[in-house]
């Protein structure tokens, strides 16, 4: 009948199918397989991408070479002349040397690019870190990382200064520095002082001997004027082996303008405050054997009561007077203005007596606030001005005190 013919047709067809399911399968998994290699990067480009073909000059390292003194891990380093950063084959593109602090020292990369030099010099005691990269012709970049520490002097300076930080001082107040070691390098300690001015006047510095250091303007301050004093002495070599260890800034401002000028030879005393004159005061100066200097001193002391014995200025035992009132000092060889309650009050005004001081009239231990003298101290301050003229003496040295304005500002600056 027909059951079989159906049946082997269908056994056939059973048959037929399955071997054309297998080919079909060999055939889709070999195409995934060359579709899966060419894709992980078979053949030349592949190579190429995956660093294996690459180019010689996109690997090469720069041949910018740095180079930093002193060594890495190096100590007791020189706090000037020892730091030096090259590079060769290349030029300098960053210089960071920074203190444990983060501070950095200023320096500036030379024109060429070949080196890197500090401002200023380093201070002691303290580890630098430096940083530096170099580039070379193809723009391909160099680093360097090093420390070093400075030294731990045996000898060391401070520049003691007045006036004070926070003071408020008279129109005549210079910056004086006067400095425990005597100074035989003065440019690098000056170097690293600086004076400045609100609202902004050319200071200049000028050196009495080789201790001291004073800083003034051209003519007097400006009222009102803020002045800063910026000492940057750590790691200062100022003598050889003797370094300073003082970093420090102080500011002070000028108060109104006051100038007293006494005409020793009427024997009287004018005060202008602000360009006013506010009183006229009787006074007393040094008698013929012993005049009172001429010149433009500075107040630089205020004492209520204290003693003025003859022994400390070179007069011997010619006086010793105890409870001296409202004494003001104008030099360190021992001139002053104060008050006189040993003198007849008729002396003030028509005669000069004293030793070379100026001298107003006055009761002893300063009690009554009513006299001259008194009025006079109570509306001074220090950095006033004290201009003498008219007197048989000499103009005071400008180092003798606080009194550099005698001195022509052309040989302040010489």
């Amino acid at each position: 009948m027909n059951g079989q013919p159906i049946s082997g047709a269908s056994a056939g067809v059973n048959t037929g199918r399955r071997g054309r399911g297998a080919g079909g399968l060999t055939a889709l998994a070999l195409g995934a397989l060359l579709m899966l290699v060419t894709a992980c990067g078979g053949g030349s480009g592949g190579a190429d991408r995956d660093g294996k073909g690459a180019k010689a000059e996109e690997t090469a390292a720069s041949q910018a070479v740095v180079t930093i003194t002193p060594k890495d891990g190096a100590d007791s380093v020189a706090t000037s002349g020892a730091l030096k950063i090259s590079a060769a084959q290349g030029k300098l593109t960053t210089v960071k040397v920074s203190d444990p602090k983060g501070k950095e020292v200023s320096g500036k990369i030379a024109a060429d690019g070949a080196s890197w030099a500090p401002d200023q010099h380093l201070a002691l005691a303290t580890t630098y870190r430096v940083h530096a990269i170099a580039e070379d012709t193809k723009g391909r970049e160099s680093a360097k990382d090093t420390s070093f520490t400075t030294l731990v002097p045996e000898n060391t300076f401070i520049g003691q200064y007045t006036p004070e930080d926070g003071s408020t001082v008279g129109v005549g107040m210079p910056v004086s520095i006067r400095f425990t070691r005597g100074i035989t390098d003065p440019a690098a300690v000056e170097k690293a002082i600086e004076v400045t001015a609100e609202p902004s006047v050319p200071i200049e510095g000028h050196w009495f001997g080789n201790d001291r250091l004073d800083f003034r303007p051209e003519q007097y301050w400006a009222p009102g004027t803020k002045v800063t004093l910026n000492l940057d002495l750590d790691g200062v070599e100022g003598r050889p082996g003797v370094y300073g260890k003082q970093a420090k800034t102080i500011s002070f401002t000028i108060g109104r303008s006051q100038v007293s000028t006494v005409d020793a030879s009427t024997h009287r005393m004018k005060v202008v405050r602000d360009g006013k004159q506010i009183r006229d005061i009787p006074i007393s100066a040094g008698a013929p054997a012993t005049t009172t200097y001429n010149g433009q001193m500075v107040i630089s002391e205020k004492l209520k009561v204290t003693r003025m014995n003859g022994d400390t200025v070179g007069f011997g035992g010619e006086y010793d007077i105890k409870d001296v009132p409202h004494a003001m000092r104008l030099s360190t060889s021992g001139t002053f203005i104060h008050g006189n309650y040993w003198g007849a009050s008729s002396v003030f005004g028509s005669t000069n007596t004293s030793h070379g001081c100026v001298g107003l009239q006055d009761v002893r231990g300063a009690w009554s606030k009513k006299t001259p003298a008194a009025w006079f101290f109570d509306n001074s301050i220090i950095g006033d001005v004290v201009v003498v003229k008219n007197s048989k003496d000499k103009t005071i040295q400008p180092d003798n005190g606080l009194n550099g304005w005698n001195m022509s500002w052309s040989e302040w600056t010489a």
